[in-house]
């Protein structure tokens, strides 16, 4: 399962990042999970929310550059060596991550790791053949 990540591309600014907070809010759009990375002149801020379409719909109606992509969410047992087990599985099969963040959720136990990979489906059959558990909404 594929989960929809949406990015947005945000000038390196004071407030920006509150204006998509805003967005988000005002909208009754409910985070799931999120990361930002910045360079000194732009950032991207990545977000799984639980109405993607409605999402993207918002925020270019706000002016804001985005699109959305899919990740791989996985979940993992939220004690140590939990998030080694994947990337030791990744590793052993040869996945190339690009990128990953975790979630906000934390619920039995358990977290999620959101992975963007260079192969998606491959990622996915790899993540399905270890047994690991892929989710596609949270």
């Amino acid at each position: 399962m594929k989960v929809k990540q949406i990015s947005v591309f945000l000038e390196n600014t004071t407030g920006r990042l509150a204006e998509v907070t805003k967005v988000l809010g005002t909208g009754n759009i409910n985070l799931r999970a999120i990361s930002i990375a910045d360079t000194a002149d732009f950032g991207i801020l990545r977000l799984i929310v639980d109405t993607p379409a409605k999402t993207m719909k918002l925020l270019k109606e706000a002016g804001f550059t985005a699109k959305i992509t899919e990740v791989i969410g996985v979940i993992v047992n939220d004690k140590p060596g939990g998030l080694m087990k994947v990337m030791d599985i990744f590793n052993a099969e040869g996945v190339n991550i690009e990128y990953l963040y975790s979630s906000l959720i934390n619920e039995g136990g358990d977290a999620v790791v959101i992975f963007r990979v260079e192969d998606i489906d491959h990622g996915l059959k790899i993540v399905e053949q270890a047994g690991l558990k892929a989710i596609s909404a949270f």
